[in-house]
């Protein structure tokens, strides 16, 4: 996401502090979505016939989507505003909701996580530098604070839900993707409510994000990176087979 500026396009329809709890509860509602299927893929595993090899590539694939959006969308939110790059974000994340529901296959669970993973890139950044463009002049430096707690409860709440939805209410498979959607429609309202607080370019150039850093940066750039990416990747294993594992070698079943 690029650091520059723009000019505010207007000021927020609602008080500073509450603009930040409705876009941070659309940023948590988004990634709630991202994680949803976690606790289902025992499940499906059974549903569909694959093993954990295939179970951990289905929730690999979701970094292609998150890379992708980085990469070509980065900066749009700057030139495009951020209300239409949250509003694709949320677009995003009900399609690869739809596509659970409908799933029959492991190809179409596929998609779905690359389709949840297009939207948790856009809406990362574009959601992180909203809350910092609507947050009170007092508090703007506590904005990321804020967008790194909305984002860790959205992908630890994501499991939770669909995992109480699966054990204790009908359709394992399809019941909680209906329910995220009605969230998503909550957040939808929740993005409108806050007026768009950059002003739109007005022949904006749509290019893929530029990869730099920064002079000044790079001395703790790369033992940065090598901590983020293992401790995600470290994440992403466990939480892709901790629950066959749960189930096939604890033999707990809830």
């Amino acid at each position: 996401m690029a650091t520059r500026v723009l000019p505010r396009a207007r000021r927020t329809a609602v008080p500073g502090r509450a603009a930040v709890a409705l876009i941070s509860f659309a940023f948590t509602t988004a990634m709630i979505g991202t994680t949803l299927p976690t606790p289902l893929y025992p499940l499906y595993q059974r549903a569909f016939g694959f093993g954990e090899l295939t179970t951990t590539v289905v929730f690999a694939v979701y970094a292609l989507g998150v890379m992708a959006a980085l990469l070509l969308a980065g900066g749009w939110s700057d030139r495009l505003g951020r209300r239409p790059m949250l509003r694709a974000g949320l677009a995003l994340s009900a399609l690869a909701a739809v596509v659970f529901v409908l799933a029959d296959s492991t190809p179409w669970l596929a998609v779905g996580r690359v389709l949840s993973g297009l939207s948790a890139g856009i809406f990362t950044g574009t959601a992180t530098a909203t809350l910092v463009d609507v947050a009170p002049p007092g508090s703007r430096g506590r904005a990321s604070l804020v967008a790194a707690a909305a984002n860790m409860a959205g992908l630890g709440l994501g499991p939770l839900l669909a995992g109480v939805l699966a054990q204790y209410a009908p359709a394992p498979l399809r019941l909680c993707y209906p329910v995220y959607l009605g969230l998503v429609a909550l957040a939808a309202v929740a993005v409108e409510a806050v007026a768009e607080p950059v002003r739109r370019q007005p022949r904006p150039r749509l290019r893929p994000q530029k990869i730099t850093v920064p002079p000044q940066a790079r001395g703790v750039f790369v033992p940065a990176v090598i901590a983020g990416f293992a401790g995600f990747a470290v994440l992403g294993l466990f939480t892709a087979v901790s629950p066959a594992f749960l189930g096939t070698v604890l033999h707990y079943t809830n």
